[in-house]
């Protein structure tokens, strides 16, 4: 286990999203090394990676499965 494991509370955030609204290409400061990665995805495909093991971590896992039990996407 993690150190930090234990006492880490980690926060998820879901907002209002339309298809039309242009997707960035990342970002991050470049000072403080930040290196970010937008990943579009139909909720279906997201299961997918959780499916098959491509993404295993709880921060991904629980707020996709939390959206598929209120019917996101669908």
């Amino acid at each position: 286990m993690s150190p930090s494991s234990v006492c880490e509370r980690p926060s998820s955030f879901a907002a209002p999203y339309e298809r039309d609204s242009p997707a960035g290409a990342g970002g991050g400061v470049a000072d403080e090394a930040e290196d970010i990665e937008v990943l579009e995805l139909a909720l279906r495909e997201a299961l997918a990676l959780i499916g098959d093991g491509r993404s295993a971590d709880a921060k991904t896992i629980v707020p996709l499965r939390r959206a598929e039990r209120r019917g996101v996407g669908s």
